[in-house]
């Protein structure tokens, strides 16, 4: 179970700390919180490390070029005759700003100083009114920055100088990385905020469980429906997965209190006359009475082991609702009906009926469950065996209606049943007014519950010769399948 309220002393970060043995729905919520909530702080990092990195690049690009144009000025102001003076060269070679590589050009004496492999190799990107160009180039194997700049020799008209100022990516990086480093506390302290109140929201709203949880605690044997006044939103789903559980037990204990009653019902009259010939035989041990009351003692317990099968057939295909068990096998009934009834011919010899079988030639296939359809087809043929009478003929079809419908029917040519009760058959323990013989009013009842599980109709008429005609008409199969 999940547990949704705060037991006294009990901290509030519990949720973080539970036993990960069982599963924890606050837990879950928390890890699955957690990780994004890392994952942003990465990102995060990334995108300020790449800002910082705009920044500093921007910062040293404006103070390399400031630098190149002051020191272009300086020296066009110096006569340098073809080389830079040793006061020039020191401020190019020890300039504070960490610069690490120089070069000076002169358009009349070519390389004044510095690296030769730094001169641009191409100058019209230098602006002719002295305003610096910024590229970045491949010194031997390393990366530079370069700012050049070109300007006029004020002591030389005709010449021209090119200073060109570069330096690596090694202070840039440096200077991103600080500024990551100074962000990084302040984003760990909003995330860990972030998530410190996640967790307390997390547990305030598992709170809105608790009403349900000490409604449902309240109850005992209570399998009424939850509803939705109380209930959230997002555990609704669960509630009424809950709600139609409850709904299929009051189902199982209504189908358990009424195969009590049956039971009681069926099996009260059998118990009653055991006992009545029983006390007989005792009264009157003579032969005669005992053989008699052993004969009615033998019927009684026929009818009592019978009508037991029934009432547990019956609590069987009550016991899903229809459609829950949906037939999956593809059956054929041209082929199945007869096989079946193979094995009541020695029960209709018995009987004195004369049992048929008409049916296509061709197959009739339909979805169903070939041990319910026995039972099905047992059932009808044991009421028309049982009340039709001696010499009587029983005939069972197979066919399909005009509709499309596969159809399996029984009829019989004995007393049938008055048109005023046909509809009342199939009910339990309905027997018609008038039949002597004994039954527990269950098969037809048998019948039509297992014609609801295969979505089939049931139908009784009056037979063509004056009987009982029960029609159990098939949906058509879903699947398509011709004959080998």
């Amino acid at each position: 179970m999940i547990e949704v309220a705060a037991k006294p002393g009990r901290s509030w970060l519990h949720g973080l700390i539970e036993p990960a043995g069982r599963p924890s729905l606050r837990r879950h919520l928390l890890s699955s919180l957690l990780v994004p909530l890392m994952m942003l702080l990465v990102v995060e990092s990334l995108v300020t490390y790449g800002g910082a990195l705009i920044y500093s690049n921007h910062v040293h690009d404006r103070d390399l070029a400031d630098d190149a144009m002051t020191l272009a000025q300086m020296l066009s102001q110096e006569d340098l005759g073809g080389k830079v003076s040793p006061q020039a060269r020191f401020l190019l070679e020890y300039a504070p700003e960490g610069h690490n590589y120089f070069n000076v050009s002169s358009l009349n004496h070519g390389l004044l100083a510095g690296a030769p492999e730094l001169r641009p190799a191409s100058l019209k990107g230098a602006a002719q009114d002295g305003e610096p160009t910024l590229f970045t180039t491949m010194l031997g194997r390393r990366q530079v920055r370069a700012a050049t700049v070109r300007i006029p020799n004020l002591h030389d008209p005709s010449d021209q100088l090119t200073v060109t100022m570069a330096e690596t990516f090694r202070d840039r990086h440096q200077r991103a990385r600080e500024i990551l480093l100074l962000s990084i506390p302040a984003q760990a302290i909003l995330i860990a905020s972030v998530f410190i109140l996640v967790l307390y929201g997390v547990r305030v709203g598992l709170r809105q469980l608790d009403p349900l949880t000490a409604r449902l605690a309240s109850r005992e044997h209570d399998l009424a429906p939850i509803g939705d006044a109380d209930v959230p939103v997002e555990i609704l789903p669960l509630t009424r997965t809950i709600d139609g559980l409850f709904a299929r037990q009051r189902g199982m204990l209504s189908l358990q209190e009424r195969f009590i009653a049956d039971a009681a019902h069926q099996l009260k009259t059998p118990l009653a006359g055991l006992r009545v010939h029983v006390e007989r035989a005792q009264a009157d041990p003579s032969k005669e009475t005992v053989n008699d009351a052993l004969q009615h003692i033998l019927r009684l317990t026929q009818r009592a082991s019978r009508a037991s099968s029934q009432l547990l057939a019956l609590t069987r295909v009550q016991s899903t609702e229809p459609g829950d068990a949906a037939p999956v096998c593809l059956l054929d009934l041209a082929q199945v009906v007869p096989e079946m009834l193979s094995v009541r011919v020695h029960d209709a010899i018995a009987a004195g009926v004369d049992l048929g079988y008409e049916g296509p030639s061709g197959p009739v296939w339909i979805d169903g469950d070939r041990i319910s359809l026995q039972e099905m087809l047992d059932n009808l043929i044991d009421n028309s065996l049982r009340y039709a009478g001696r010499h009587s003929i029983l005939t069972i079809g197979v066919s399909t209606l005009p509709n499309g419908s596969p159809c399996l029917s029984v009829e019989d040519n004995g007393p049938g049943v008055p048109p005023a009760f046909l509809e009342r058959l199939g009910e339990r323990f309905f027997r018609v007014p008038g039949v002597a013989e004994e039954g527990t009013g269950l098969g037809l009842a048998i019948v039509q519950r297992i014609a609801e599980r295969h979505h089939a109709q049931v139908r009784y008429l009056n037979g063509s010769h004056g009987g009982l005609r029960v029609e159990v008409a098939f949906p058509p199969a879903r699947t398509s399948k011709t004959a080998g």
